[in-house]
């Protein structure tokens, strides 16, 4: 006979094991919170709900687990998931609807009498999320992995990323006021994060400005009045020192300590009561916990993102940087691994190779002499922009390594080149500047030229670029289209989303190009064509292009998938024979697929064809 409580038993003695860092309740709870958002959670739709099993962390209080307990498995989850007293996950995922209200919630069904025939399902539901989803697999696990999976889980990145954005703005905003330049306002938090990284810093820097009943008041005050410039300038001294300890070359030192300067003077941060210290708090509460917890994360190249929102300073440079999920799917096209040589020659603030960086570490999978060896040997990169290459460097600094092998110069320096292809790069990414309305500016392909010069025979070189250049078919951009065939094979162009770039306030429509280097492209060799317009990523207010409706892992393995394999599907993807001449464009040689053509797409040309007909054949 079916005996509930047997799975009970096995559940309330698994968690158990974990008392230490978890606290057990049973259909109630101390908590007043909890116990209110319970108040109407019955599984019969009347009255309180009283779970099997509750369960906080002593260490995090935004999680609890809800358990559901069913002795049957054939009563472990409807289809419907909506008969709530009859199954396990359908109840475990009505009390975690309610919960959510308030908390994160990690919603457990489990079904079986047996430890051998146990059924366990997770789900996750973010505070004030509608949707719970699939997580983890089917066994109990440890206390610790069920905080360590929340905490690292895409769907809790994407909430914390969120959190942070609203933190970045507030941010700004208080730089702002204290009259701080927008180009200096990256370099200042990297500064800090540089610091926070050394245990004395992070313990002293509190302290800065702090008296005692022993100190006269003329003691006090000059404690006070002083305490703002020692703590600029210790902060900068810890940071310089901490990059000379890294063995990062004196020129590139030198530069470092320029960029970093402007902490020392500022009026605002070296001579007013708490401002620097109080800024430094938030940072590390808001920004560094974000990056332990978030790791192999281009925080800073999004913080200077978010920054450039505000200003113009850098538009007319032509600085566009790369969204993380674009600098993640490169890796993916790429097939990086735990022996990939990365190289970037146009760094900016390190997106892609902290990308490249977190993927070659999973393929490493624990083994610490070769992750210390992928940081220190197997990523390289070339900025040219001085304060850019100082976020470049505080980027690979906090993920550890990798930052004595990022260069300040022209990637067209014939030393610098030289010196690239002595570390043999086995693959090459690249978001090249993009030129203005001189003619003077070197061209984006000119930069994919150089980045597949410096790769080995047979290496990956993948770049993103405007449109224009995969379309020309006259002038320069033409002749360089006959050079890369030349020397190299197109083995795809890939349609990005036309506002991919709309968080860098920059209006430019773009592709991947993916590049074999060194091998001529073949006569008859046909190349994939994916028309990748659409990632998921919706426009928000405050967090600008973000993936809301967490549709983005769905999607990048499609792509990925349809590449690696050449599929083609009509309105999507095609394979074809293409010279310089022709354009390298998806839109171009795709089948329509009519099968999702609607009345709405109908009666929306129409119009579109009235109002054309309005605006500009009405004096014809």
């Amino acid at each position: 006979m079916a005996n509930e409580r047997k799975t009970e038993i096995i559940v309330r003695s698994h968690f158990e094991q974990f008392k230490e860092i978890v606290h057990i309740e049973e259909q109630l709870s101390d908590n007043p919170k909890i116990d209110k958002l319970l108040k109407t959670a019955s599984k019969k739709g009347s009255g309180k709900g009283k779970p099997e099993f509750l369960i906080t962390f002593s260490g995090n209080s935004d999680l609890i687990i809800v358990v559901e307990c069913k002795a049957e498995i054939t009563r472990h989850e409807s289809s419907t998931k909506d008969k709530f007293s009859e199954y396990a996950v359908d109840g475990a995922l009505l009390y975690a609807s309610y919960l959510s209200k308030e908390f994160d919630v990690l919603a457990i069904g489990v079904s079986g009498q047996t430890k051998q025939q146990l059924n366990v399902s997770h789900f996750l539901q973010l505070k004030n999320e509608r949707k719970a989803v699939s997580i983890f697999g089917s066994k109990l696990l440890s206390g610790n992995d069920y905080l360590d999976g929340y905490l690292k889980s895409p769907e809790k990145l994407r909430q914390d990323y969120n959190i942070l954005l609203e933190f970045t703005k507030q941010l700004n905003d208080t730089l702002h006021s204290y009259k701080i330049l927008e180009s200096q306002r990256s370099l200042l938090i990297s500064c800090v994060l540089i610091a926070l990284e050394n245990k004395a810093f992070k313990t002293a820097y509190p302290l800065f400005g702090s008296t005692n009943e022993k100190d006269t008041a003329d003691e006090k005050g000059k404690k006070v009045e002083n305490a703002a410039k020692e703590l600029a300038n210790y902060l900068v001294d810890t940071v310089s020192n901490e990059l000379k300890n890294a063995n990062i070359k004196s020129d590139r030192l030198d530069n470092l300590n320029i960029q970093f300067g402007f902490i020392r003077t500022d009026t605002s941060l070296s001579t007013k009561k708490d401002v620097l210290k109080n800024l430094i708090k938030d940072i590390d509460d808001n920004i560094n916990s974000f990056i332990k917890t978030h790791k192999y994360c281009d925080v800073l190249g999004q913080l200077y993102v978010e920054f450039l929102r505000y200003a113009n300073s850098d538009k007319g440079l032509g600085i566009v940087l790369t969204p993380p999920h674009i600098t993640e799917l490169f890796s993916d096209l790429a097939q990086v691994n735990k022996n990939s040589i990365v190289y970037d020659n146009c760094a900016g603030t390190g997106g892609f190779l902290i990308s490249a960086m977190k993927k070659m570490i999973a393929d490493a999978e624990g083994d610490q002499a070769k992750i210390k060896e992928i940081k220190k040997n197997q990523l390289f990169g070339v900025e040219y922009q001085a304060h850019i290459f100082a976020l470049a460097v505080s980027n690979m600094y906090i993920h550890q390594d990798g930052k004595t092998n990022i260069l300040n110069g022209s990637c067209f320096d014939e030393d610098i080149i030289q010196e690239i292809k002595t570390k043999k790069p086995t693959v090459g990414f690249l978001n090249p500047p993009y030129k203005g309305d001189k003619k003077k500016d070197v061209d984006e392909l000119e930069f994919v030229l150089n980045n597949l010069e410096c790769l080995v025979d047979g290496g990956t070189g993948i770049a993103i670029v405007p449109m224009q250049s995969a379309l020309a078919q006259t002038g320069k951009v033409y002749e360089i289209k006959k050079k890369l065939l030349e020397n190299h094979t197109l083995e795809a162009v890939l349609s990005m989303p036309n506002e991919l770039f709309t968080n860098s306030k920059v209006n430019v429509v773009s592709c991947v190009m993916i590049f074999t280097a060194h091998k001529p492209h073949p006569k008859n060799k046909e190349t994939y064509f994916g028309y990748y317009k659409d990632d998921g990523f919706v426009k928000r207010k405050i967090q600008g292009r973000t993936d809301v409706y967490g549709k983005w892992e769905n999607i990048k393995d499609k792509w990925v998938n349809y590449y690696l394999n050449r599929k083609q599907e009509p309105g999507f993807s095609a394979n074809k024979v293409v010279a310089a001449y022709d354009e390298w464009c998806a839109e171009a040689y795709m089948e329509t697929d009519y099968s999702k053509l609607t009345q709405n797409d109908f009666l929306k040309t129409i119009k579109e064809y009235i109002l054309f007909n309005e605006l500009f054949l009405k004096d014809e």
